[in-house]
C-alpha cells in the first residue's frame, strides 16, 4: 500500500489535466480492489469492472472520466471510443455521500445503500424512492453486469464535496454483502484523498470540435466542455435538472438531448408553469375530460398526454403548487396518473422527463416551499448552464446567427453580419437576461438598420445601430436618462412601423393592419409587470378607468390583442399569457 501511495502522488505530481489524473488514480483504486479480491472469499467468484470520477459540486456535472479494465486511459463521457452509455451513479448514492460524508455501498440485486460507519458495521439505508431504486437507474447498472457498487467522496480545498469515485464490481455470489469494499475502503479512501486536490484542481483537456446543429448552433469553450456530459444525459432515461438563469438557453439544451435520445422519434413538449395559473396546473399537466371542473368544455390531452413516446419538458419547476408536486411525484415514482374527471382509471406514463428552473431548489426545500422527496426524484441528472457573461466568447457568435436568422426570413439567400465595432462593442456590454436579452437587442438594432439602409440581401448592421438599441437597456435594463426620451420613442415606433412592414413583404399576404394595435396592449402589459394594476393605469392616463373598475375588461381586451399578433406570427403565447389567465382569474 505504501508503495502504491508513493507512486500514485509522484504520478499525479506530473499530471497535467484531469484526465490525466483520473487515469492514474482509477487505475491505482481498481489494483488494489483485484488484489482484495484475489486475498477473499470471493476469489474467482468477482472481478473489478470500471471506475469513474464523477466531478460534480452542488450545481451539476463537469466532468465523468471511466475507466474500463484493462484500459490504459480513461474516456470522458461522450468522446470518441466510449464504449456505450455509461451508467451514473444514483442521486441517492450522492446524496448519502454528501450528508453522511462518507463512502457508500450499493448492492444492486438488492436495492440497497449502506453508508460506510466503523461503529455501526451493520446500518442499512434502503434507498428512497425515485433514485437507485427507480427501474430505470437499476437496470441501467444490470446491464452493464455491476453487482456492486463502492461510492467514495471527492473533498475539496473548503471540506465540501466537490464530486466522487465510484467503483463497479461483478460478483452475483455476493448478493446481500458488501462485497469486498468493507476490508479495502480506508485504503480507497486514503488514495481518494490524496487524489481530489488534483481531479478537482487540474483543468480539462480541450473538448474535440462540436459539431453545431439548429438546437445549438453556437458553441463556446465552456459549452463545449459541457456537451459530452450532455451527451450522456440525452441517452439515459433517468429525469435531468437542468438550472441556470432565465434566458441562458434551458430549453434549446433540453431539446438538444432529445435530439439525441433513443425517444427522438417521439415528441418533445413544453410545459412553461410562468404561463399556467397555480389552479390550472393539474389539468395542464394531466389532462381533462369535458365537464371535469367550470370551464372544461371539451377534453384535453395534457402536456403528459401529448409527449407520450417523447420527451416532457418542465421548465419553471418551482412555480409548481405543492399540490401539484404531490401528483408529479407520483407520476415519476409509480409512471402512471389520471386524466381528471376520468373514471376510466390510471394511464401509464411513457415519458422522460426535463426539468428547468432558475432558482435554488435546493434552498426552497429549506423553506418549505419545494417537496424535498420531489427534489430528489428529480435532481438525479443535475447540470447547470452557465450564463451569458460566462460565454463571453459566444457573445459575437449568437449575435451574427440571430441577426442572419431573422434576415434570412425575408431574404432566404441574403447574408446580414455585424461590424467588428459592434462585436465589439456587444463584449463590453454584461448581459443579465442572457440570450433572450441579446435576441432582443438584435432584433431592435436589425430594425434600426433597415430604417437606415433599406431591405437589401446585405446587411451589415454597425455600432451606431446597437449604442442606439441598448440606449433602451440602460444601466439596469431601463432608459438611459442621457437620452432623449422623446427621440427615441419616436425611433422606437418608426422601427416597429417599419419591422411590421417587412413582416408583410416577407409573409406575401396580407398582414391585418389591425394587429398593430397590440401596441397598446404591450405598453401596457409591460407597466402592470413592472407596477402592479392600479399604478400602471395611473401612469398611462387611464385613472377613470379604475373609478369605474373597468381596468380589468380594458387590460384583457389589450392583452388579447397581444395574443392574436403571436399567434398570426407563430410565435406561440406572448410574454403577457399569465397575466392575461390571472386577469381573467379576477
Amino acid at each position: 500500500m505504501q508503495h502504491d501511495l508513493s507512486s500514485l502522488v509522484v504520478a499525479l505530481s506530473k499530471s497535467e489535466d484531469f484526465e490525466d489524473a483520473a487515469t492514474r488514480t482509477l487505475a491505482t483504486l481498481m489494483q488494489l480492489t483485484e488484489r482484495t479480491i484475489v486475498a477473499s472469499k470471493f476469489a474467482g467468484r468477482g472481478k473489478v469492472l470500471r471506475g469513474m470520477v464523477h466531478l460534480r459540486p452542488s450545481e451539476g456535472y463537469l466532468r465523468l472520466a471511466i475507466l474500463e479494465q484493462g484500459a490504459t486511459a480513461v474516456q470522458t463521457a461522450g468522446s470518441t471510443g466510449a464504449r456505450g452509455v455509461p451508467s451514473l451513479v444514483s442521486a441517492t448514492a450522492w446524496r448519502s455521500v454528501v450528508q453522511h460524508e462518507c463512502p457508500v455501498f450499493i448492492d444492486v440485486t438488492l436495492g440497497t445503500l449502506r453508508p460506510y460507519s466503523p461503529q455501526s458495521p451493520d446500518k442499512i439505508e434502503e434507498l428512497l424512492p425515485g433514485s437507485f431504486s427507480s427501474q430505470e437507474s437499476r437496470q441501467s447498472f444490470l446491464n452493464r453486469q455491476a453487482s456492486h457498487v463502492c461510492v467514495i467522496p471527492l473533498r475539496t480545498l473548503g471540506s465540501g464535496i466537490g464530486g466522487m469515485i465510484s467503483l463497479e464490481a461483478d460478483s452475483p455470489t455476493a448478493m446481500g454483502q458488501d462485497f469486498v469494499w468493507r476490508e479495502c475502503v480506508e485504503q480507497l479512501q486514503t488514495i481518494a484523498e490524496i487524489a481530489s486536490p488534483y481531479l478537482t484542481g487540474l483543468p480539462f483537456r480541450p473538448a474535440p470540435q462540436v459539431e453545431v446543429d439548429e438546437y445549438l448552433p453556437v458553441v463556446g469553450s465552456s459549452m463545449a466542455n459541457l456537451l459530452p456530459i450532455l451527451n450522456v444525459f440525452a441517452q439515459q432515461e433517468e429525469s435531468i435538472l437542468v438550472s441556470g438563469a432565465t434566458g441562458a438557453g434551458k430549453s434549446r439544451l433540453a431539446r438538444w438531448m432529445h435530439s439525441r435520445s433513443n425517444r427522438r422519434k417521439g415528441p418533445f413538449e413544453v410545459l412553461d408553469l410562468i404561463a399556467v395559473p397555480e389552479d390550472l396546473q393539474m389539468a395542464e399537466l394531466f389532462g381533462w375530460k369535458k365537464g371535469a371542473f367550470t370551464g372544461a368544455v371539451k377534453d384535453s390531452m395534457g402536456s403528459l398526454g401529448r409527449a407520450e413516446g417523447g420527451t416532457l419538458f418542465i421548465d419553471e419547476i418551482d412555480k409548481l403548487s405543492l399540490k401539484a408536486q404531490a401528483g408529479l411525484l407520483r407520476v415519476l415514482e409509480e409512471r402512471s396518473y389520471r386524466v381528471l374527471g376520468d373514471g376510466a382509471g390510471d394511464r401509464g406514463a411513457d415519458v422522460r422527463f426535463i426539468i428547468g428552473t432558475n432558482v435554488d431548489l435546493h434552498e426552497a426545500v429549506r423553506t418549505g416551499r419545494f417537496r424535498e422527496d420531489l427534489y430528489y426524484r428529480i435532481n438525479v441528472l443535475p447540470l447547470r448552464v452557465p450564463s451569458l457573461d460566462e460565454r463571453r466568447d459566444e457573445i459575437p457568435l449568437w449575435a451574427n446567427y440571430m441577426v442572419n436568422r431573422r434576415h434570412k426570413e425575408q431574404f432566404p439567400q441574403g447574408v446580414a453580419h455585424l461590424s467588428p465595432e459592434a462585436e465589439q462593442t456587444l463584449c463590453q456590454r454584461t448581459w443579465p437576461g442572457n440570450l433572450r436579452q441579446l435576441d432582443n437587442i438584435i432584433r431592435r438594432a436589425y430594425t434600426l438598420a433597415l430604417v437606415e439602409h433599406g431591405a437589401t440581401p446585405e446587411l451589415t448592421l454597425g455600432e451606431s445601430q446597437f449604442a442606439r438599441a441598448l440606449e433602451y437597456e440602460g444601466a439596469t435594463g431601463e432608459a438611459s436618462p442621457s437620452v432623449s426620451v422623446s427621440h427615441s420613442l419616436t425611433d422606437a415606433f418608426r422601427a416597429a412601423a417599419a419591422a411590421f412592414i417587412a413582416e408583410a413583404q416577407r409573409r406575401g399576404t396580407p398582414l391585418d393592419l389591425g394587429l398593430a394595435e397590440s401596441l397598446v396592449g404591450m405598453v401596457l402589459g409591460l407597466a402592470v409587470q413592472k407596477l402592479d394594476r392600479e399604478d400602471a393605469f395611473r401612469l398611462l392616463g387611464r385613472e377613470n378607468l379604475l373609478k369605474n373598475r373597468n381596468h380589468h375588461k380594458v387590460l384583457k381586451r389589450e392583452l388579447e390583442k397581444v395574443e392574436a399578433l403571436y399567434k398570426e406570427l407563430g410565435e406561440g403565447s406572448s410574454p403577457f399569457s399569465s397575466l392575461l389567465a390571472e386577469n381573467e382569474a379576477d
